[in-house]
C-alpha cells in the first residue's frame, strides 16, 4: 500500500503521546489535550484514480476504526465523479484515546495516585505531572513514599541516621533505595528553611535534609615507624572515621594512595610517610584533612581513561597530586 495513514498509525500518534507522558499529566495539570486532530495522509487524486480498489480498501479499513472520529471530503474526478474520502482523524476524547491504546486500567491506577496525593501530600502532584510514567512503576510504593514524606515534614532536621526511622511497614532500607524521589518530593513538600541548598545530589541526601550521615572512614598505613599512632614497632594498618583522620597528629613528608589493596598492604616502609587506600571516585573522606596540602601526594592507579579522571578528580582537591 502507498504510504496511507493506516489505523496503526493514528493508534501510534496516541501512543506518543502516552510515551511522553502527557495524557496523564494532563490529569493532574487539567490542561486540555482532546480532542486532538491526528495526522492522516491520504491518496492524492492520481493515486485515488489509480489505485481505485486499493483506496476504497484503505477508506474501509479507517471507518471500522472504533475510537477515532474520521472527517470526511468530498473529492471531484473527471472520471471517477464523486467520492468521499477520509480528510482528518480525531480522537475527540480521553476515555477514546486510553481505550485506542488500551492504557484505560493504567490511567485509573494513575487517577488513584493522584487522588490519593492530592489528599496526603498536595504539594507532591506537581512531581506526579511532570513524571507520571514513573509514578506508575513506584505505584505500589507511592503510599510509603508519602509516609516518609509526612515524617520528614514531622521531625525537620532531626538529626537521627536514615535507618533509625521507625515507620510501620516501612524497611530500613527503603528510603536509602528512593533516595531520587524522596529528594524531588521533599523539596516539594518542606519549607525552605529545612533543607540545606547548599547539598545537592543522592550523595548529600541526609545533609540536604538533616539526617546524620554515616562517617566516611579511611583506611591508611604508616610507612615510618617514627610516625607510630600505636605503641610496636613495624608498619600500621589503621581505619579510621574521616574527622578523625582529619585531626591526625602527623606531619608526613608524602602520602601515597592507592585502589589496589595488594599495592597497599605490599608497600614498602618509606620515610616520613603514609600510604591511604581505596579513595576510588570519591575523595570526600579526605577533603577535611588540610594537613594534606602541605604534603606530597602521589595516586598511583591504572594508566587508562578510569585512572585519569580518578586522578583529575584527586587533583581537583589536592592539585599538587
Amino acid at each position: 500500500m502507498p504510504n496511507w495513514t493506516t489505523p496503526s498509525d493514528l493508534r501510534s500518534q496516541v501512543q506518543k503521546l502516552w510515551d511522553r507522558g502527557s495524557i496523564l499529566a494532563s490529569l493532574i495539570t487539567g490542561e486540555p489535550i482532546f480532542p486532538r486532530r491526528l495526522i492522516l495522509k491520504g491518496p492524492s487524486s492520481t493515486e485515488l484514480a489509480e489505485r481505485f480498489d486499493e483506496a476504497r480498501a484503505w477508506i474501509a479499513d479507517l471507518l471500522r476504526q472504533r475510537h477515532v472520529r474520521i472527517e470526511m471530503r468530498e473529492v471531484r474526478h473527471r472520471v471517477l465523479g464523486n467520492n468521499s474520502v477520509p480528510e482528518e482523524g480525531w480522537a475527540d476524547t480521553l476515555e477514546d484515546a486510553l481505550v485506542l491504546i488500551g492504557k484505560t486500567r493504567d490511567a485509573a491506577r494513575f487517577r488513584h495516585l493522584a487522588a490519593v496525593t492530592a489528599e496526603r501530600q498536595p504539594a507532591c502532584c506537581a512531581w506526579l505531572a511532570r513524571y507520571p510514567l514513573k509514578a506508575l512503576e513506584l505505584a505500589a510504593h507511592w503510599p510509603s513514599l508519602l509516609e516518609v514524606v509526612g515524617w520528614v515534614q514531622d521531625h525537620p532536621r532531626c538529626g537521627i541516621y536514615l535507618r533509625q526511622i521507625d515507620l510501620p511497614a516501612i524497611h530500613t532500607k527503603f528510603i536509602e533505595s528512593h533516595r531520587a524521589v524522596l529528594a524531588d518530593l521533599l523539596d516539594l513538600a518542606l519549607p525552605a528553611d529545612a533543607i540545606d541548598h547548599r547539598a545537592a545530589g543522592t550523595g548529600q541526601f541526609c545533609r540536604r535534609y538533616g539526617f546524620q550521615d554515616k562517617p566516611l572512614r579511611v583506611r591508611f598505613r604508616v610507612l615510618d615507624p617514627r610516625l607510630n599512632l600505636l605503641a610496636g614497632g613495624g608498619p600500621q594498618d589503621l581505619t579510621l572515621d574521616h574527622g578523625s583522620f582529619a585531626r591526625l597528629p602527623l606531619n608526613p613528608e608524602r602520602v601515597f594512595i592507592t585502589e589496589n589493596e595488594i599495592n597497599f598492604l605490599a608497600f614498602p616502609a618509606v620515610s616520613g610517610s603514609l600510604v591511604v587506600f581505596g579513595a576510588g571516585y570519591g575523595f570526600d573522606h579526605l577533603a577535611e584533612a588540610h594537613w594534606l596540602q602541605d604534603c606530597r601526594i602521589h595516586y598511583w592507579g591504572d594508566i587508562d581513561t578510569h585512572g585519569f579522571a580518578i586522578l583529575d578528580q584527586l587533583r581537583a582537591n589536592l592539585p599538587q597530586a
